[in-house]
């Protein structure tokens, strides 16, 4: 905060304001680019070359209307949002739709934690050594960080995500390539519907609503801050978009162009395939970086969720701010489910087929998750902040037509 503090003693207000309201945005979008959402716009750019740019482009402002909502409720509330379902619908729906984000968690985080262990084998590094060391980081720093100091690191490590732009532009892809790719989906075949249905999920993810309301309230943000979290959100999304976007035009430029339609089974094929024109050392090491800051970022938002959101519904202390030992239950889930976690992905270490199958089910989740969010946009938000008119029509179609869409092609996909 010192920085922040010195800004606002120039008087620069505005700047001021933005860089005390910028971050949970900007994070919850980097972790929604995690393994698994990686790993799924590498396999879509493997097998169906560039026919799935088009979703990625259509999903940017579906993303944002869901996440603007996340934190209007954040912030105009005060209230997290396990704990405004428990306030306007009951105990029971509050503890069904906790049970569902922490079923989301427990699965995001076996799939960030997959990727970790996927890029230590790459290098030689067993997967019960990666998990180790992946738990002791993690476990330092919530038992010793403040909220803001944890926003930190998880932005410094969610940096490399975008090595991947680097690694697309050396790819060369052809422009008429990808121009064909975006006009064509063939909606007729369940194979491309189950992708479609799981860059859904990996996109529109449950407990990114779930941590970004939580963590709007635990940076302190106010309705003075509301406008420049929006504008965070939304930069946010445009950067985690032109991510998945990048991953899948590698990998079409390359697996799609040498071996097309031939699904990946590990994250060392996908290495394989999209580096070796950077260099086999040079190469390796980017893409480590990418995915490594990818899952470690994900990794502590999921967690993060998972720990603030039973805390919300159960009535414990729930925050970053507190001591371990103000809020035992708090950090006891946090690391709980971190090293149960970790013992799973020490035994077992399949990655891509796991991964997909996980977006995929956040994709099923959809229509509970974002019709509790609609429900609570329309009813809770003050005056002046609530869903109206045209808007609230088209944020309801919106959201309609991206689950049922989802919902439907995760079915047609599993059962074809």
């Amino acid at each position: 905060m010192g920085i922040v503090n010195a800004v606002c003693s120039r008087g620069y207000k505005r700047l001021c304001l933005f860089l005390m309201a910028a971050g949970p945005g900007i994070i919850v979008m980097l972790a929604d680019t995690d393994v698994g959402s990686l790993i799924t716009a590498a396999q879509s750019g493997a097998v169906w070359g560039y026919k799935l740019l088009s979703l990625q482009i259509i999903l940017i402002p579906i993303l944002y209307i869901t996440q603007e909502l996340t934190l209007r409720l954040g912030i105009t509330t005060g209230a997290g949002h396990g704990e405004l379902i428990k306030k306007h619908f009951g105990r029971f729906w509050a503890w069904f739709s906790v049970i569902t984000l922490v079923i989301c968690c427990v699965g995001a985080l076996i799939s960030e934690l997959t990727g970790i262990a996927g890029i230590g084998l790459m290098f030689g590094v067993s997967a019960p050594i990666s998990m180790i060391l992946t738990v002791a980081f993690l476990v330092w720093l919530v038992l010793t960080k403040s909220y803001n100091s944890v926003e930190r690191v998880a932005l410094a490590i969610g940096i490399f995500e975008l090595v991947y732009l680097f690694v697309a532009w050396k790819a060369h892809p052809s422009l008429s390539d990808i121009f064909a790719g975006l006009k064509s989906a063939p909606l007729h075949n369940a194979n491309f519907l189950y992708l479609a249905s799981a860059n859904i999920g990996a996109v529109i993810m449950p407990w990114m609503i779930f941590y970004q309301q939580s963590a709007v309230i635990d940076k302190n943000l106010t309705r003075e801050h509301l406008n420049l979290a929006r504008f965070d959100t939304f930069v946010g999304a445009i950067v985690t978009q032109v991510i998945m976007c990048a991953v899948i035009i590698a990998t079409a430029a390359t697996i799609g162009k040498t071996n097309p339609g031939a699904p990946l089974h590990t994250i060392q094929e996908i290495s394989n395939a999209i580096t070796p024109f950077l260099g086999p050392n040079f190469g390796k090491i980017l893409f480590a970086l990418g995915m490594l800051g990818a899952a470690l970022v994900a990794t502590i938002v999921v967690l993060l969720t998972a720990a603030w959101s039973i805390g919300e519904i159960t009535g414990y202390k729930h925050s970053l701010q507190d001591e371990p030992k103000e809020a035992p239950w708090f950090y006891g889930i946090f690391i709980t489910i971190l090293i149960a976690g970790g013992v799973f992905v020490s035994i077992e270490t399949h990655h891509v087929n796991l991964n997909i199958a996980i977006e995929v089910m956040n994709s099923l989740l959809l229509p509970i998750v974002l019709g509790f969010l609609y429900i609570l946009a329309l009813k809770t938000l003050p005056e002046e902040f609530r869903l109206k008119g045209f808007y609230a029509v088209l944020v309801g179609a919106v959201l309609f037509a991206t689950s049922i869409f989802g919902l439907v092609s995760g079915i047609i996909g599993i059962f074809s």
